[in-house]
């Protein structure tokens, strides 16, 4: 049992990892492209608005990407819901 919980912990942790690094790349590349809009579009665009923001799609895109790696690294654990059952089951 107690191995068996080990390994839950270890799946666990890696989908937090993954998680993290994911985000660190999501921020890296993210920033890349405002970059290249804010220095080529925006200044160079003759409308008043300075030019449609293009990064936001892919942002949004990929955020959703991350707001679903996220609950599944933190949120809507496979190990809590298990635990969770196992001790009600265990109270009656």
């Amino acid at each position: 049992m107690e191995t068996e919980k080990d390994e839950m912990l270890w799946k666990l942790a890696k989908k937090r990892v993954g998680f993290k690094r994911h985000l660190a790349t999501y921020i890296i590349v993210n920033s890349f492209l405002w970059a290249i809009w804010f220095l080529t579009d925006h200044k160079h665009d003759d409308e008043e608005n300075g030019g449609f923001p293009w990064p936001i799609f892919p942002m949004l895109g990929w955020g959703i990407g991350i707001t679903f790696s996220f609950l599944n690294a933190y949120v809507f654990t496979k190990y809590d819901s298990v635990e969770k059952e196992y001790e009600k089951l265990k109270g009656k």
